[in-house]
């Protein structure tokens, strides 16, 4: 079989957008650090930076630029300013691991040890500082290299003060040790940096989750396609060298790899990724299929229409993209408050120094060491917590409830909302047909269609053998020959008569028999006797009524979409009481309908499971998807819950409803705590020490009121009414 390379495309132009992954970004600073820097270049027409998923977006201006030294300028823009910067389709850490995750860890580890070992120790000041000062040069190293590059770019970032005070208190303390001074500062130097390490490694392993959604998409865009040539062989192409009009063949087990017409063929098509339906469709001659969709059974010979960059899975990365770059805009308090935070810090330290040079006549030592105390006063250590810690509470008490915590705000969000969206198939129900008229078929016609069943991987298949076994109806596969037809059904003779299992045409069953437009169907024809029908449902998980209802009397607006057909998706919402739906929805219409809320001012808990609903649980304000979901929807979802119980979307409301609350009263605890123990600290009646213990009194006093979220109950649908 021949093999067509790629051409060399080093050299193309640049497209209009391209995104890099940037590590090293901590706060609103850095976002404005890089995005002012980039803007200033007249090649990039716009810079926006994702602060969740670490991710920059650059669109080019129009002029001709070539794609490598484009991008060569970005990364090496972002390494002026104190952060390694990569293509996203170059993150070493989908080949390499999280290493700035690792070297965090191993900070955090070493200011832990030297903290541990200052506290306990009562030793002379040359040993504490043969602990602290290697301990502090490398713990320090995460704030001491994004300091340095704010500075570099002209900035002021919140690792600024911190690293600074951290710098003076050593500095200071050796002074004293050198002096044979009363007063060292080298536990509060290290405890500094212990507490402020957890924060930021706890930060970064949350922000990991959310950097793989596009990765995980990709995968399911085949490198090569297998194009059909004269005499109908094939020859395997690149997928950047397909053409429109080629024609290539899909195998079954293949995914398709482009978006195309089927002129040669039948088959069925797991479209899961279009509609989210678990159910393979059927696909024959002039059916349109899509990039990334699963070939199941036959051989089929697609014409393309659109290329890799312009298919539906293009389109559903690039809605994907759009729906994260608009995230970013979500500012939490704790970050709109960093914002000034920082340069006041600085001004209010100055001021002390002066104030302290020109008013008394302590000297300069006195005075610095007085500005010191501001400084650690002031770092940004329960205020800093005030976020993270009830987040760390909260997502251990959902954890014990079997909800996992993915986005680093999605407490915060979800507090906020007042519409929830849901998903039909895997979310209200349990994404598993079941047959729905067993009991009314004779078990000897389920023990025949069973016996065909069985050498069969279609889902209906899987579920008429399980409803077999539920019924304790013997499943034994047939001895005769078997014959599958692609996208059909199956035949076999027994004891003389044809048999055939499959769709209403291979069972040849008469027009004016209807069948009941809510199941799927399979048909069991023995020849000689009348068709028998065999409906399957997918059935509502055992609460979703409940946990609608609870819903609704909160007044929350409640909406079902849904790629199913329409007339499932209506009864379905009739048996839930809900008033809104849509049924037969796509990926772009599951969007449009949530901008249009968005646009009435609405903020939307999206419920999805399906790679079709990964757009929309990242372009709704929060998304749940349960762990039953695909791994692109887990990858873009906020949260994960494990159970087949809805009653999990209903806790997790309520421990974000609670954390709001406590958030709320931690900045206001950090707040007071500034008030009172600044002007403390500026008036000279804090050292540095009793500073660093009065900014570990106020992380300790914002952990304790987050701990009251341990006390909530929580709802369960076996107690509710």
């Amino acid at each position: 079989m021949a093999v067509i390379e790629p051409q060399d495309t080093s050299n193309r132009k640049s497209p209009g957008l391209e995104h890099f992954l940037v590590e090293g970004l901590h706060c609103p600073s850095c976002i404005r650090e890089i995005e002012g820097a980039l803007q200033k270049n007249p090649i990039i027409k716009n810079a926006r930076v994702n602060l969740t998923t670490q991710r920059l977006a650059v669109e080019w201006s129009g002029e001709s630029q070539d794609a490598t030294a484009g991008n060569d300028e970005v990364i090496e823009t972002l390494k002026d300013l104190g952060f390694n910067g990569y293509l996203f389709r170059d993150d070493p850490s989908a080949k390499e691991g999280d290493k700035e995750g690792r070297w965090l860890l191993t900070c955090m580890s070493i200011a832990g040890f030297a903290t541990l070992a200052i506290m306990m120790l009562t030793v002379s000041d040359w040993i504490l500082a043969l602990i602290a000062l290697p301990a502090s040069a490398v713990a320090g190293m995460p704030f001491f290299k994004s300091a340095w590059g704010s500075l570099k770019a002209r900035s002021i970032n919140m690792d600024v003060p911190i690293s600074l005070a951290v710098i003076l208190s050593l500095l200071m303390s050796v002074m004293q040790t050198l002096t044979l001074g009363e007063n060292t500062y080298y536990d509060a130097a290290v405890m500094l940096l212990f507490f402020l390490l957890i924060g930021r490694y706890l930060d970064r392993k949350m922000r990991n989750h959310a950097r793989a959604t596009a990765h995980n998409l990709m995968n399911y865009r085949p490198s090569s396609a297998s194009i059909v040539i004269q005499d109908g062989d094939t020859e395997s192409c690149a997928i950047e060298m397909l053409k429109p009009e080629m024609v290539v063949r899909v195998a079954p087990g293949e995914r398709i790899p482009v978006d195309g017409v089927i002129i040669r063929g039948t088959s069925e098509v797991d479209s899961s990724l279009v509609t989210g339906e678990t159910i393979p469709v059927k696909a024959t001659i002039e059916d349109k299929v899509f990039a990334g969709t699963m070939n199941v059974s036959g051989a089929l010979d697609i014409k393309i229409t659109a290329l890799s960059g312009k298919t539906l899975l293009d389109e559903i990365i690039g809605l994907m993209e759009t729906a994260e770059q608009g995230r970013a805009k979500y500012v939490r308090l704790a970050d709109k408050a960093a914002q000034i935070y920082a340069p006041a810090v600085h001004i209010l330290a100055l001021a002390t120094f002066l104030g302290w040079m020109i008013f008394s006549t302590v000297g300069w030592e006195q005075s610095l060491i007085t500005a010191i105390s501001v400084l650690i006063i002031t770092c940004p250590c329960a205020l800093g917590l005030a976020v993270p810690v009830v987040q760390i509470v909260a997502s251990s008490r959902l954890f014990n409830s079997g909800i996992l915590v993915k986005a680093p705000d999605g407490l915060e969000r979800l507090a906020e909302i007042d519409t929830i969206a849901f998903d039909k198939t895997g979310t209200l129900t349990l994404g598993q047909p079941e047959i729905a008229n067993g009991d009314d078929i004779d078990p000897a016609n389920l023990e025949l269609a069973a016996s065909l069943a069985k050498t069969s991987t279609h889902p209906l298949c899987r579920a008429l053998i399980v409803a077999c076994h539920e019924r304790d109806i013997p499943t034994i596969a047939t001895d005769s020959p078997l014959h599958e037809e692609a996208g059909m059904g199956l035949k076999a003779t027994i004891d003389g008569r044809e048999v055939r299992l499959g769709n209403r045409d291979w069972c040849q069953v008469p027009m004016d028999i209807q069948k009941n437009t809510r199941y799927s169907e399979l048909w069991l024809k023995i020849e000689g006797e009348m068709p028998v029908f065999l409906a399957f449902q997918d059935r509502l998980r055992s609460d979703a009524a409940q946990v609608v209802a609870w819903f609704k009397n909160k007044g929350f607006d409640v909406l079902l979409l849904s790629g199913d057909r329409p007339d499932v998706v209506a009864e379905v919402a009739k048996e839930l009481g809900i008033a809104d739906y849509l049924g037969g929805a796509r990926p772009q219409d599951k969007i449009n309908r949530l901008e249009k809320l968005k646009a009435d001012g609405k903020k939307i808990l999206m419920v999805g499971d399906g790679m079709n609903d990964a757009p929309a649980l990242s372009a709704s304000y929060v998304s749940i998807s349960p762990s039953t979901a695909s791994e692109v929807s887990q990858n873009a979802a906020d949260f994960i819950f494990q159970s087949q119980q809805l009653e999990s979307i209903v806790r997790v409301w309520q421990v974000s409803h609670t954390s709001r609350k406590l958030v709320f009263t931690n900045f206001a605890l950090a707040a007071i705590y500034n008030v009172i123990a600044v002007p403390f600290a500026a008036a000279g009646f804090l050292t540095p020490l009793i500073a660093a213990i009065a900014m570990s009194s106020s992380s300790i006093l914002v952990t304790t009121n987050a701990l009251r979220l341990n006390l909530v109950k929580l709802f369960s649908s076996k107690t509710s009414k």
